[in-house]
């Protein structure tokens, strides 16, 4: 981390690869598979421009396969995905995310150094403002980011008007002056430019997309938060928990304190504070009234509640506010040190199932290990690249799953979804909210957390009985 990044100026010219490896069974490459994958490694991963003048097209052929599938195994192992070399589905979905602009690869083009503010005691400007929010929500949302960077290390912002400024921030369509043009909606959300003179420090938003400060759209302070780090001399992590993760996740917008590989970069930069950083949920901070949860199930008799890389967990014997108690993800869930999105359990198995993006646990038990699959598996179809939540419904064999503002059924005896299905969940769970961050259920009802609040749903009834604060649930 800490390295300079220097936007990959890429060539929208694309070579056609003759590929002798079959693309998932029996299928080949479609040419717009192969068009997308080299537009996705030039940017990103620094896949060289073939010469397309050579007359030796059969070895120009073999070399440019054999090169990209060399960044496709880099990209792979940079995601966590299987390092095959092939375009598979999943590599496929992760190069269709939306995302930042900056390389994933570290580049020593222009400074071999780690670029920083030497001052820190950094101005930052807004020059240009978004029509989908209000001023005020934009400055709220930029302020917020910022502040996330100056808890952890002894820096300070300040926002200035007029004059020049070390951060300027802006929003602009396509091509905008700085030879790295925007590609519409989705694809690249934002990029950033590492400390230095001129455009050093400077964060573009692509005005393509749908800016928001809630949960439709893109979360502008999810996305400046992770352009900011850019901008203070960091590079990508391929820690999903961590800000400087490259692709964008729904339960960004929600993220309002570093991971621990955030805090070690931007340490490593700067130093350590001069007050103590708290990086997991404090009592005042879990009784905010704005306090949401990423994923619920219940595991060994216990509620287990998470959020980022802590969870809590309360006994269900005898009643709902039973013994509390609350650590570390990996200290309960040996081997997983992602974010996790969502849980679900089966108690007729013992089993419970976590996920975190394209993968899932099963787990047995707390404290033990477990085994690890894709989401594939369930039969999703490839657009669905995370679980927001997952509730299993025992009576009828079925699980339902959560993702953006639609749900899916599986049977878990046939192994398969159901047909008929996604739905709209505003559509069936009567009384709920239009998305669902977590869910689980206990003594004959359905419980979904959606924002900062806990909606108790009947599934007999088919309608949502109580609301209550999320927060109820760790007794506050």
């Amino acid at each position: 981390m800490g390295l300079l990044w220097i936007p990959v100026l890429s060539s929208l010219m694309f070579v056609k690869v003759s590929w002798t490896r079959p693309f998932e069974g029996n299928q080949q490459l479609e040419p717009e598979d192969v068009e997308l994958a080299e537009n996705y490694l030039r940017k990103f991963y620094s896949l060289q421009q073939t010469d397309r003048e050579d007359g030796f097209l059969v070895r120009r052929r073999r070399s440019s396969a054999a090169a990209m599938e060399d960044k496709i195994r880099e990209m792979q192992n940079f995601f966590g995905l299987r390092e095959t070399g092939i375009l598979d589905s999943s590599t496929l979905c992760v190069m269709k995310l939306p995302r930042c602009g900056v390389p994933d690869v570290e580049n020593f083009s222009f400074y071999p150094f780690k670029p920083k503010w030497k001052n820190h005691n950094i101005t930052y400007m807004i020059a240009k403002y978004t029509p989908d929010m209000s001023r005020e929500d934009v400055e709220k949302a930029f302020h917020s980011a910022l502040k996330m960077w100056s808890d952890a290390a002894p820096l300070r912002f300040t926002q200035v008007t007029s004059g020049s400024a070390d951060i300027v921030l802006t929003f602009a369509r396509k091509t905008h002056g700085d030879f790295f043009p925007f590609d519409g909606p989705r694809g690249v959300l934002a990029h950033a430019f590492q400390p230095g003179e001129g455009m050093g420090g400077d964060v573009h938003f692509d005005e393509d997309e749908t800016w928001t400060a809630g949960n439709q759209g893109y979360s502008l302070f999810a996305v400046a938060a992770h352009e900011l780090g850019h901008s203070l001399g960091l590079t990508h992590s391929k820690d999903r928990a961590a800000i400087m993760y490259p692709n964008y996740r729904h339960h960004s917008s929600s993220q309002h304190t570093l991971a621990k590989d955030d805090m070690l970069g931007i340490q490593m930069l700067y130093g350590k504070p001069n007050k103590k950083v708290e990086t997991q949920p404090t009592a005042a901070q879990k009784c905010d009234p704005d306090f949401t949860f990423d994923a619920a199930a219940v595991i060994d008799n216990s509620i287990v509640l998470f959020k980022n890389r802590h969870l809590w967990m309360r006994t269900t014997d005898g009643s709902y506010w039973n013994q509390l108690t609350e650590g570390h993800i990996r200290t309960y869930l040996p081997g997983i040190n992602d974010h996790i999105d969502a849980a679900y359990d089966i108690p007729s198995k013992g089993e419970a199932f976590i996920f975190t993006g394209q993968k899932y646990w099963v787990v047995k038990k707390l404290k033990s290990r477990s085994h690890v699959g894709s989401i594939q598996d369930f039969g999703f179809p490839s657009r669905v690249t995370h679980i927001d939540a997952a509730v299993h419904i025992s009576e009828h064999g079925k699980t339902v799953f959560f993702t953006g503002s639609f749900y899916y059924r599986y049977d878990e005896v046939k192994r398969q979804m159901d047909h008929g299905y996604p739905r709209l969940i505003q559509t069936n769970w009567r009384g709920a909210s239009r998305r669902v961050d977590a869910a689980f259920k206990m003594q004959g009802s359905i419980f979904l957390l959606s924002g900062p609040k806990s909606y108790q749903y009947d599934f007999k009834q088919k309608r949502v009985v109580k609301i209550i604060a999320g927060n109820s649930w760790l007794g506050c």
